[in-house]
């Protein structure tokens, strides 16, 4: 190899690993029994998944309290691969996120961005809007609602490019 070749090589492998070790680890850990599908398949084949465990997360739309459980439906996105929403893609359908107990809305905020770990229950045919649409439920086992700084964290204030200036 030539000694220019080793010097460029050098610092890019340094920058790619500094960069690597930008992004947080993913907050859960999957099961043996998870699966990776987004909801809209869930409501699509709900006997097909069964009582898989699931990772998901979206922005929360609403939160419903009952006397025993709360609800809260939220329009999924990916995940990236520290498991928070990527709200810049499209939805990949809706869910409702069963969770004992109350859950309070100003914890769980319409807009915001949680991610959820917990096992596919079965669907339930409700509306949204005037049309009808197919829920996948997921009983939870935890939950995190993502701040804006965490939202921003782990991503690198880095760019490229090329340019001209004129300095005057």
């Amino acid at each position: 190899m030539r000694p220019t070749v080793v010097r460029l090589a050098v610092p890019a492998a340094l920058l790619m690993l500094a960069l690597a070790g930008c992004a947080p680890a993913p907050i859960y850990k999957a099961t043996a029994n998870n699966v990776a599908v987004p909801p809209s398949q869930v409501a699509r084949e709900p006997e097909r998944y069964g009582t898989s465990d699931v990772i998901w997360g979206g922005r929360i739309v609403q939160v419903r309290n009952f006397a025993d459980h709360s609800e809260i439906e939220i329009l999924a996105y990916p995940l990236d691969g520290s498991q928070r929403p990527q709200s810049n893609d499209t939805g990949n359908g809706r869910f409702i996120a069963a969770m004992p107990g109350y859950v309070e809305s100003l914890d769980y905020p319409a807009g915001g961005l949680v991610t959820v770990a917990g096992r596919i229950n079965g669907t339930r045919a409700s509306n949204v809007g005037q049309a009808s649409y197919t829920f996948p439920l997921v009983t939870v086992n935890q939950s995190h609602v993502w701040t804006a700084k965490e939202m921003s964290g782990g991503h690198p204030n880095v760019s490229f490019g090329l340019g001209v200036g004129v300095i005057r």
